[in-house]
This record gives C-alpha cells, sequence and structure tokens, in this order.
C-alpha cells in the first residue's frame, strides 16, 4: 500500500492475534483491543485438535509451527466411542508421525501468539462498545469510556457476542437447543484412575439418543468433561448453578440407566459445574461490504463446537493479514478475503449444523453410533467461552 494503513483488532482470541502476528510479520503496524484485563485474567477454554489445512496453515504462514509442534499432543488425537453400558465401540489411535491434528490448550496456543508480538501490542482492559463507518473508508472505534479512535480497518475478532458486528449485519446468536455442562477433573492419572481410563490420551465419548458425556485430556493431568443435551436453555430452572450437588442431581437423574462408570463422569468431578449452552449465528451469515469494517472467528461464522471453529478463525486471520499485505487498498483486501472467507465459512457451518443433529437428535433413541463421515474430525466439543451467554 503507499501508505501504511492503521488497523484495530477487536479481540485476543486466536484469530485476532494469528492476524495481529503476519501483519507485524510484515512491517504493519497492529493494535490490538481485549476487554479481559491481563492475559491470565480467566481460563481459555479447553484442548483444540489443529487441522493440516486450516490452523496448522495459519500457523505456517505466522512462522509459528514449529513451537506449535513442540507444545502439541500428537498423542492426543486418540479417540475412543462408548454406549451408554460403557462398551467401547470404536477406538481409533493416531500413528507415532501422524501430525494431521494434533492437540493443544487454547491456552498455550494464545500464549504462543502473544509472545510472539511487538510488547504493547495488545490494550488490555478495554472494551469496545461500538464502531462506526466515516466517509472516506475509515472507521471509528468507541471505546467503553466514550473516546473513540479512527483506523483504516476495524477488524471484530471478538466473538459470539461481537461489537463489531452491528457494523455490517443484523444477526444476533440464537440457542442452538444444545447445551454443554463443563465439569473438570485434575491429577486424574493419581485421583481418579478410572476416569484416566475412559479418556485414555486423547478424547473418549459415550453417546444414547440426545444426550452424551465427554472427556477431554488436557496437558498437566487435566481432564475437562462435558455433559451434553438437547432440551430447553432453561433445563436448570429452579435451580441455583452454583449449588454443585444440586446441579449434579438433576444431570444424574438425566442419565438414569446409564453405566455407573460413566456417572463417576457427573459424580466425581472436581469442584462445580459451567453452563454452556450453544449459541450459533444464521447459515449463511454474510453481509453487504462495508469499507473499513470485517469480521473473522466467531463473530463472522458462530457454529457448533464440531471442531472446525478454532481452525476457521486461525485461517480468517492469516489469510486476512496476507490480503492486507498483499493489496494496493484496504478494499481490494477486503474484496479478496470475504469472497473466500464467507463461502467457506457457510460450507462449514452447514456442514456443522448437520453433524449436530446427527450428534444430537431430536428423539431420544437408544445407542447411535457416529457415522464414518464424522469420525472422527468431529472432535465435540470445543466448547470457546464466546459461546456462553
Amino acid at each position: 500500500m503507499s501508505t501504511t494503513p492503521r488497523i484495530a483488532i477487536v479481540g485476543a482470541g486466536l484469530g485476532g492475534l494469528v492476524c495481529a502476528r503476519v501483519l507485524q510479520q510484515h512491517g504493519v503496524p497492529v493494535t490490538v483491543f481485549e476487554r479481559e484485563t491481563g492475559p491470565r485474567s480467566r481460563s481459555q477454554g479447553g484442548t483444540l485438535d489443529i487441522h493440516e489445512d486450516t490452523g496448522q496453515a495459519a500457523l505456517h504462514a505466522a512462522g509459528l509451527f514449529d513451537q506449535f509442534l513442540a507444545l502439541s499432543r500428537p498423542e492426543g488425537q486418540e479417540w475412543r466411542l462408548y454406549d451408554r453400558h460403557a462398551t467401547l465401540i470404536r477406538h481409533d489411535q493416531a500413528d507415532d508421525d501422524d501430525l494431521s491434528r494434533p492437540e493443544i490448550d487454547r491456552g498455550q496456543l494464545r500464549a504462543l501468539l502473544l509472545d510472539s508480538l511487538t510488547p504493547g501490542t495488545v490494550r488490555w482492559g478495554h472494551l469496545a462498545r461500538a464502531v462506526t463507518s466515516l466517509p472516506r473508508g475509515t472507521a471509528r472505534l468507541h471505546h467503553h469510556d466514550r473516546t473513540g479512535e479512527d483506523f483504516d480497518l476495524v477488524i471484530g475478532a471478538d466473538g459470539a457476542w461481537s461489537r463489531v458486528r452491528p457494523a455490517l449485519s443484523d444477526a444476533q446468536p440464537f440457542y442452538a437447543g444444545v447445551t454443554l455442562v463443563e465439569a473438570h477433573f485434575d491429577d486424574v492419572d493419581h485421583r481418579h484412575p478410572d476416569i484416566a481410563h475412559l479418556v485414555g490420551r486423547g478424547t473418549m465419548s459415550a453417546k444414547a439418543g440426545h444426550r452424551s458425556l465427554v472427556l477431554q485430556r488436557n496437558s498437566n493431568g487435566h481432564v475437562r468433561a462435558y455433559i451434553n443435551f438437547r432440551g430447553p436453555r432453561n433445563w436448570h430452572a429452579g435451580l441455583d448453578l452454583a449449588d454443585t450437588q444440586a446441579v449434579r442431581a438433576r444431570l444424574l437423574a438425566q442419565y438414569q440407566g446409564w453405566h455407573e462408570s460413566l456417572l463417576d463422569i457427573v459424580r466425581d468431578n472436581d469442584g462445580g459445574f459451567i453452563n454452556r449452552p450453544m449459541f450459533v449465528l444464521p447459515v449463511p451469515h454474510s453481509w453487504q461490504r462495508v469499507p473499513g469494517i470485517t469480521l473473522l472467528g466467531d463473530a463472522a461464522h458462530l457454529m457448533p463446537p464440531v471442531g472446525v471453529g478454532a481452525n476457521l478463525a486461525l485461517l480468517d486471520g492469516a489469510e486476512l493479514a496476507q490480503a492486507v499485505i498483499a493489496r494496493s487498498s484496504i478494499d481490494e483486501a477486503l474484496d479478496a478475503y470475504e469472497s473466500v472467507m464467507l463461502p467457506r465459512a457457510a460450507d462449514h457451518a452447514k456442514t456443522a449444523q448437520q453433524m449436530l443433529t446427527t450428534l444430537m437428535p431430536d428423539s431420544d433413541s437408544d445407542d447411535a453410533v457416529f457415522p464414518d463421515s464424522l469420525w472422527p474430525t468431529s472432535n465435540l466439543p470445543d466448547p470457546h467461552p464466546a459461546h456462553t451467554s
């Protein structure tokens, strides 16, 4: 470009950070605005399987692939599928040299991206209030303190409840009919050996009808559990979600008749439960071009957490940065980026909705297994915290 563009990224998630990293690699300055007060102000979620053709491609573009491999867990690609009687139906293990989708903790990947940026790139504790389009193709970012800054490009990478999205689209996330209730196990190999046996080195799922129980091994002996079911968003009506024993009793009632070893996932977790109703955007979600403003990741295409969301966010971020670097104007860059990203996102979102319907049907018929077309790339779930209300 003839002049260096002023670029703001709203949201220090994976997609926004990889975008900032690629821009900085090519000498383009960028500022990231993040509402969190610091890099460790909250948990960043569970484990992610990073795919060759999407997330790994983005990390190659960012020059961080080798560092990612050093942190990743290829053995985490192991997958076990049980029925509700705890009968092992299928067990897949990756070869030692299989790097098609190694696992990594979301927090570790985010830390890797943050550490790769120029110090001071992220402005912590800055909540974006809104974005408005200005004449001559620029945009104004309105901060929570009622001040504003003007940029040539404002990128909404701020997740499900994006403050940037309303500048482009009236679409709002809606409840997908499925809730994930999260639980945790610490030092699992020593304190919870039966849970460690169920999950193995990677992920396990036990499924019957519109209910499932999922375990995912994270690093450092930590396992996250997801109690997943189709039902009303207010399934906990009359409960205090902070009352662990009352929530546990309600959940156990939903899984009556399941094998005792599986019910231990609900009975023996460390600490309480976290309610995560699943929200999605309409499919397809698109918008008419607004100069100087665009979206990536969940802000653009929030979809069911079937293992593609984080990968697409990473790819979006890298490709948007590359478009800015390669084109002579921001408008040309947005043409190049959105013409690829929007149809790709629509295809993935449609597939994700179909997978969710198959994995979590409306009926409560007895044990159904994953079709081969969904195995094992549908690493359900990846409940990014942005999915919560």
